[in-house]
């Protein structure tokens, strides 16, 4: 499907150079006496690597085909990490390659949204925030009151980040999934 450059919506996938792009950001520009442009912000899905393309405004693009499917994490052995659809019960796996640094922010039995372009997942789309349990940590020092002071902690998912001092092992916290921080207890 080919759409125009007044149709374009963030986060929308388009083929450019045979290859699958996720819009973060764009402009459409119409100087006096020049031809139209569109400047896109643009994310390559296979590696990640956001890029600034300039196009001729008049100039059709083309839609990927993708789809967002709901997914359980089943279970990873060495580089493989092994997901069931949701609706079909069809079991998949996915490198760890393709998943990256998102493999710190799910467990055993979490359900993913994973984007899916002719059958074949290319994208793990987390949410903004997940619920972690904190696995190890040292004890906050009864007096070591300074404001803001943190300490290092270990997540089940082999997260480490810092926590302020009252976090113990076995809590749970939520943390920022695009900035891997604490952002607060969880309930």
């Amino acid at each position: 499907m080919t759409i125009s450059s007044s149709e374009i919506k963030r986060n929308m996938t388009i083929l450019l150079d045979d290859d699958v792009y996720q819009v973060i950001d764009w402009q459409h520009r119409q100087a006096p006496k020049a031809p139209p442009t569109l400047t896109l912000k643009v994310r390559q899905i296979s590696t990640g690597n956001v890029y600034e393309r300039k196009l001729p405004g008049n100039q059709k693009l083309t839609v990927a085909d993708t789809e967002t499917r709901s997914s359980q994490f089943l279970y990873s052995d060495s580089d493989l990490f092994h997901f069931m659809d949701d609706q079909s019960f069809e079991q998949f796996s996915v490198t760890k390659e393709l998943l990256k640094d998102s493999t710190n922010f799910f467990s055993e039995g979490d359900s993913i949204d994973m984007l899916m372009y002719k059958g074949s997942p290319i994208m793990i789309e987390l949410p903004p925030t997940v619920k972690l349990q904190i696995t190890s940590t040292e004890i906050g020092l009864k007096g070591d009151t300074q404001s803001g002071a943190t300490k290092p902690a270990t997540t089940s998912t082999g997260l480490t980040l810092n926590v302020p001092l009252f976090i113990n092992s076995n809590d749970y916290i939520n943390v920022s999934t695009s900035t891997g921080e604490y952002t607060g207890r969880a309930e």
